[in-house]
């Protein structure tokens, strides 16, 4: 690898990123081309072994489909049943019944901050973007304002909120595993500040920024009306079902459950297992499309067929981004932050939200950049860790510093993390319009967390 200090890794890593942006975004490069080639030309650089680089590449495709593959198909194809049979319309008609018509955008985003309290917010954004499509539709709001509205939503509480893996595993490696009630208390009042900030820039970002769901949607409420929709249940069953067993799954985890029944809970809350669950529970809907539609294409094998079409690109897309943070793993960028740890410690909680978002950017993942973070940080109550030296030693602190990993660990969404392209893809956005909406977002959510984290600090600390 080459090394001069931490500055040459850094202006590699600068480079690479900004390469991959301006070839996706200038030259029109796939952006499934445009990651692996800046993932093979960063590894070349960086001085991996060639010989290594095949499996490093391997390595880095073959975790997709290993951990949300399955969920991206699965998820995709309980939202194009629930689409073809109106059981999206019943659903949104159901929840603005509830949460009232006059403001959808906050409701669908506090409906994406609760689903995914339990569920990742990649399969929660893919089980709930049929409800987003049809209350943009019933209630004529930008569907992209719509779209970011749900994104930040899911993001917010995938990054705070237990039993999320996240936090839950940053919690536990800087000592507060056993106090997750402080994690969930601070963590549900600091998302009040990054989901004021993205419902101010989702009203503002969809009236500049449109999207192709505003044309499908259009065409979809042609064919489907809301008297000939299924019953609420069966429209709901697909959606719950899943959050369900997923939230009992990680509740028989966390409490480390044992024997037959803990085993099988755990089982079942596998999100893969869940949402395999959620397409079994599609059964009621597909019949009811067979009694009430003559259309050939509202049946269970042109569904899947096109379910795969539409999944297809985000998995292979997500797969290279999973190749280009293996790749930054490998040339060890991870290690350079580790070995120049001391130049920063006077920064107090804002450390640890700039090694979460350097993380993120580099590699991707919100849930690694947080357990590798927290990792850094260590133990509160131990005299030879980092948090110790930047005096986070009570449980308040250390808490407020778990949230600041989440923070940073949002900061930012972009080309190399699965979530990007499950937003863009879905919600009908191209590739800059992706940027401008949920890159920008997770950077002012992420960034205005920081700065109230900051001022508490010194408050509170």
């Amino acid at each position: 690898m080459l090394t001069t200090g931490w500055l040459v890794p850094l202006l590699i890593f600068i480079a690479a990123i900004a390469l991959m942006i301006f070839a996706i975004s200038y030259l029109k490069v796939h952006p499934f081309l445009s990651i692996l080639g800046t993932a093979l030309l960063l590894a070349l650089v960086m001085g991996i072994p060639i010989l290594k680089i095949p499996d490093v590449i391997g390595k880095g495709f073959s975790s997709v489909f290993t951990s949300i593959g399955l969920v991206i198909i699965f998820g995709t194809l309980i939202g194009l049943v629930l689409e073809k049979s109106g059981a999206a319309l019943r659903l949104a008609e159901s929840i603005l019944k509830v949460l009232g018509k006059k403001h959808p955008q906050l409701a669908i985003m506090l409906i994406g901050w609760v689903v995914s309290i339990p569920v990742f917010c990649d399969s929660g954004f893919v089980i709930v973007n049929p409800i987003r499509k049809w209350m943009s539709r019933q209630s004529g709001v930008s569907s992209v304002t719509m779209t970011v509205a749900l994104a930040s939503g899911l993001y917010v509480a995938h990054v705070f909120i237990p039993p999320t893996p996240g936090p839950v595993a940053a919690a536990g490696m800087v000592g507060m595993g056993d106090m997750l009630l402080y994690i969930l208390i601070v963590g549900t009042i600091a998302s009040i500040i990054p989901l004021t900030v993205a419902y101010i820039f989702a009203n503002r970002v969809g009236k500049r920024v449109h999207s192709t769901d505003e044309t499908e949607v259009e065409e979809l409420s042609k064919v489907i009306d809301t008297k000939d929709a299924p019953g609420t249940f069966i429209s709901f069953l697909p959606i719950l079902l899943p959050i369900v067993l997923m939230a009992v799954g990680s509740v028989a985890s966390i409490l480390k459950m044992e024997g037959t029944v803990g085993n099988l809970l755990i089982f079942l809350g596998k999100p893969v297992i869940a949402l395999a669950a959620g397409v079994v529970a599609t059964a009621p809907l597909l019949s009811y499309m067979k009694r009430h539609s003559k259309d050939e294409s509202n049946r269970l094998n042109p569904i899947t067929e096109w379910a795969l079409k539409v999944a297809g690109p985000i998995v292979f897309i997500t797969a290279a981004g999973a190749v280009l943070g293996q790749v930054i793993y490998e040339a060890g960028f991870i290690d350079v932050i580790k070995q120049n740890i001391s130049s920063f410690q006077g920064l107090g909680i804002i450390f640890p939200f700039i090694i979460a978002a350097v993380l993120k950017t580099a590699q991707g993942s919100s849930t690694v950049a947080m357990t590798t973070t927290a990792g850094i940080m260590g133990l509160y109550s131990s005299s030879s860790s980092l948090l110790y030296t930047l005096g986070m030693t009570t449980p308040l602190s250390a808490a407020m510093v778990v949230v600041a990993i989440g923070a940073g660990a949002m900061t930012v969404s972009h080309a190399n993390d699965s979530y990007f392209w499950v937003v863009t893809k879905m919600g009908g956005l191209s590739v800059e319009d992706g940027y401008r909406t949920q890159t920008k977002a997770t950077l002012f959510m992420g960034l205005s967390t920081a700065v109230v984290l900051y001022v508490a600090q010194l408050i509170l600390l």
